[in-house]
């Protein structure tokens, strides 16, 4: 009966072990301890876009904003998987990223910057098709972003580098050179 007892006991210890180590890996599960997915922007002007994670892998394009906002959906120690605003799916040397968050304006128009977090609020200026501001915060549905020296608030909705969800179209990698521009 004792030796029953020893058994279960070890048992019981060993799948609390397992538990214990279990929940500490789900808490690191990314080789930066950040969460995937997330989003940072570029930190170059010219930033190679590679089908696989090292300097071995075929060049796609190279990205040539500095700045743009890009989502990391998965990483290795070394390089980030990133979806662009286009949808493309790339990995890029981590040191090409910067953890300063952007957001694009994707409408066909411009957009409102607004004084205060609401649709009625006086406009303060616009931010262009295509234009990137910095990402200070968003809550209830607007995030309050700067361009040049203008700051203001937009609806969530209306820009790239804000959704949880992620935004690439796995799949889509062609074109030799990719670039996106946006001015205020």
């Amino acid at each position: 009966m004792a030796v029953m007892m020893r058994a279960l006991l070890a048992a019981a210890t060993l799948g609390a072990a397992l538990v214990a180590g279990a929940a500490e890996a789900a808490d690191r599960a990314t080789p930066s301890g950040l969460p995937v997915p997330r989003y940072v922007s570029l930190k170059f002007d010219k930033v190679n876009a590679r089908a696989g994670p090292g300097d071995d892998h075929r060049l796609l394009w190279v990205y040539r904003v500095r700045g743009l906002p890009v989502q990391v959906v998965a990483e290795t120690a070394e390089w980030r998987r990133i979806c662009d605003p286009e949808g493309e799916l790339v990995w890029v040397h981590k040191r090409t990223t910067d953890g300063r968050r952007t957001a694009m304006n994707m409408q066909a128009t411009p957009l409102p910057l607004r004084r205060r977090p609401k649709d009625v609020s006086h406009v303060v200026a616009y931010l262009n098709p295509r234009a990137l501001a910095a990402l200070v915060r968003c809550e209830e549905g607007w995030c309050r972003v700067k361009a040049d020296d203008v700051s203001g608030w937009m609806p969530e909705s209306k820009l790239w580098g804000t959704s949880e969800a992620i935004q690439c179209r796995p799949g889509r990698t062609h074109g030799q050179t990719h670039g996106t521009t946006g001015a205020r």
